[in-house]
C-alpha cells in the first residue's frame, strides 16, 4: 500500500513545502504563499468531484460557506479558534450532502448549471445578510496572536495535509468506485453499487476540504465579503486543473503555483492584468492539452524509450 501511495515522494514534498515556508519573511512573499495553499486546496476539491464525472461549478459556494461559518463562529459567537477552522469544514460538508443528494441525481451540463445558479444565490443571500454584514462583509475575522509569525506554515500544513488525505482516499477502493463510476455508471449500478450515495460522498469529501480552504481564506484575508465567492472563484480553480492536467492530483498543484504567480505578476500591467492572465490559459490549454504534467509525463516516456533503444 505504502508503494502505491509513494509516501516517501508526499513526506518529502510536505517536508520541503513547510520548510519553505518557515522562511518567508516577507510579508508579500507570505501572501502570495497563503494564496497558492488555499488555492490549491479548492482546485484539488473541485478536482476530486472530476472523479465521479461532474464538474461542480458550486465550489466557490462551499469555500464561501466555510469562510462565513468561520468568520461568524469568531466574531459572532466568539469561539475557540479551532472550533472555527473545522467548523467550515463540517458546515460546508452537511449543506453539500443536501445539496448533492437533490442535484446529484442529474449529470454533466444541467449538474454544472445547477452549481453555478447555487453559487450565485448563496452569494446573493451574504449580500443581503445584515447579521454577515450584508455587502460590506465581514471585518475582525482575526486568529490567535500567537499564529501571526507562522500563518504561512499553518495554512501550508493545513493544506498540504487535506490534500494528502484528498490523493489517499482517491488511491483507496472507495476511490476507485468514483472513478468506476465515471468510466461506466451503468456497470457500476449493476453490482449493487448505490451509485447516488458513492456520489453524495464524494461531494461531500469534497466539500469538506473547500469549506476548511474557505475557513483559511477567512482567517488569512481577516475580511471576507460576497464577491470573494462568485463563479470566478470555480471558474479558477478549473483553470489550475486543466493547466497543470487533470489526470493526477499534483496537476492542479503545479497549476495554481504557475498561475498564481503569474497573476501576481500580472497585478502589476494594470487594466491589461485579464488580458494576460487570460492568455496564459488560453494558450497553456492549446498548447498542453494534457496539462503541464502531461506534458512532463510525455518527455520522460521519450527519454526513456530512447534509451531503451540505445540499450538495444
Amino acid at each position: 500500500m505504502a508503494d502505491t501511495l509513494r509516501l516517501p515522494y508526499w513526506a518529502a514534498g510536505i517536508a520541503a513545502a513547510i520548510s519553505v515556508s518557515l522562511l518567508v519573511s516577507d510579508p508579500y512573499v507570505a501572501s502570495v504563499v497563503n494564496l497558492v495553499s488555499i488555492a490549491a486546496l479548492i482546485a484539488v476539491s473541485l478536482r476530486f468531484v472530476m472523479l465521479i464525472g461532474e464538474l461542480n461549478f458550486a465550489t466557490a459556494a462551499f469555500v464561501g460557506i466555510g469562510a462565513y461559518t468561520t468568520g461568524a463562529v469568531i466574531t459572532i459567537w466568539d469561539w475557540p479558534f479551532g472550533i472555527a477552522m473545522i467548523s467550515g469544514g463540517i458546515t460546508a460538508a452537511a449543506v453539500s450532502v443536501v445539496f448533492g443528494y437533490i442535484t446529484l441525481r442529474t449529470k454533466g451540463p444541467y449538474f454544472l448549471l445547477i452549481g453555478f445558479a447555487f453559487t450565485e444565490a448563496v452569494r446573493i443571500i451574504y449580500s443581503k445578510s445584515m447579521g454577515l454584514g450584508g455587502n460590506s462583509g465581514m471585518v475582525g475575522i482575526f486568529p490567535p496572536i500567537a499564529f501571526d509569525p507562522w500563518m504561512p506554515t499553518f495554512v501550508m500544513a493545513i493544506a498540504a495535509l487535506l490534500i494528502f488525505a484528498l490523493y489517499v482516499i482517491e488511491k483507496s477502493d472507495f476511490g476507485k468506485i468514483f472513478t468506476a463510476i465515471r468510466d461506466n455508471e451503468d456497470v457500476a449500478r449493476t453490482v449493487g453499487l448505490n451509485i447516488l450515495f458513492v456520489k453524495v460522498a464524494c461531494f461531500a469529501i469534497a466539500s469538506f476540504a473547500a469549506g476548511v480552504a474557505g475557513s483559511l481564506h477567512a482567517v488569512v484575508n481577516n475580511v471576507i465579503s460576497p464577491g470573494d465567492f462568485s463563479f470566478l472563484l470555480s471558474a479558477f480553480a478549473l483553470a489550475y486543473v486543466k493547466v497543470g492536467g487533470e489526470d493526477n492530483i499534483v496537476g492542479p498543484i503545479v497549476g495554481t503555483i504557475l498561475l498564481v504567480v503569474l497573476g501576481s505578476y500580472a497585478l502589476g500591467l494594470g487594466g491589461h492584468e485579464h488580458i494576460f492572465y487570460g492568455a496564459a490559459i488560453v494558450l497553456a490549454v492549446l498548447l498542453m492539452p494534457e496539462g503541464i504534467t502531461g506534458l512532463l509525463r510525455k518527455g520522460r516516456d521519450l527519454v526513456m524509450a530512447r534509451g531503451e533503444r540505445n540499450a538495444d
